[in-house]
């Protein structure tokens, strides 16, 4: 495979194995391939054990002395418990934001959300203005640290998946909609909730899609 520049090498090897085990060719107990990942990749060693050492990390791989790397857990539980994790951290900035009796951004989230209104059946415009608010959040209420968490809680969320998140607009309008107002209300409680509810629908969306593509199996009943 080429390289892609501009990335990190440890990068495109983590993007690669999470690919291995949305598209279901790894699953759970699977042992990971340094050697075949190195091939498929074109490089070296050294990224691959970086990885490793970052996807143990996150919780994705567990590695076993003298015996490799092998995917952890992975079925409907922990699609949702990773979503909940990033709707957690999401909402301790949002909280900071609506805690903020000076919020200098109100103006900049309720512009981003009337393009989102007015974007809904346009996924790309949508969905840059959707990551546009986010940011906006991010730059300023965040340090490197929350940052770095809320990057890290993404990594079942890759861009080739997020048309799937994108059937249900209407619905991803209503909780920005919620978390805007209680920015501007001031209300820390409202606004972690708005990303909670956000956190559970992108969660629902994306285990929904994953069973279409039969990679889960789902436990849920509906």
């Amino acid at each position: 495979m080429p390289k892609k520049y501009g990335l990190k090498e440890k990068d495109l090897v983590v993007a690669h194995v999470i690919n291995l085990i949305l598209t279901g060719k790894v699953r759970t107990g699977d042992r990971i391939d340094r050697n075949l990942v190195a091939k498929d990749l074109g490089v070296s060693r050294v990224p691959i054990q970086e990885a490793v050492v970052q996807l143990e990390h996150d919780g994705i791989i567990s590695t076993r002395y003298h015996r490799g790397a092998f995917i952890e857990r992975f079925d409907e539980a922990v699609i949702l418990e990773h979503h909940e994790v990033y709707g957690m951290l999401n909402g301790l900035v949002s909280e900071r934001a609506a805690a903020d009796p000076d919020c200098q951004i109100l103006e900049g989230l309720e512009s981003l959300l009337a393009t989102m209104k007015s974007t809904r059946s346009d996924a790309q415009l949508f969905q840059q203005a959707g990551w546009d608010y986010r940011r906006l959040i991010y730059e300023t209420y965040a340090g490197p640290r929350l940052l770095a968490l809320i990057l890290a809680s993404q990594s079942f969320m890759p861009p080739a998946f997020r048309p799937a998140y994108l059937v249900s607009n209407d619905e991803m309008v209503e909780v920005h909609v919620a978390e805007t107002d209680a920015i501007r209300r001031h209300d820390p409680v409202a606004a972690r909730a708005a990303n909670l509810r956000r956190a559970e629908l992108l969660g629902s969306l994306m285990r929904d899609e994953l069973v279409r593509r039969g990679v889960l199996k789902t436990l849920h009943s509906e």
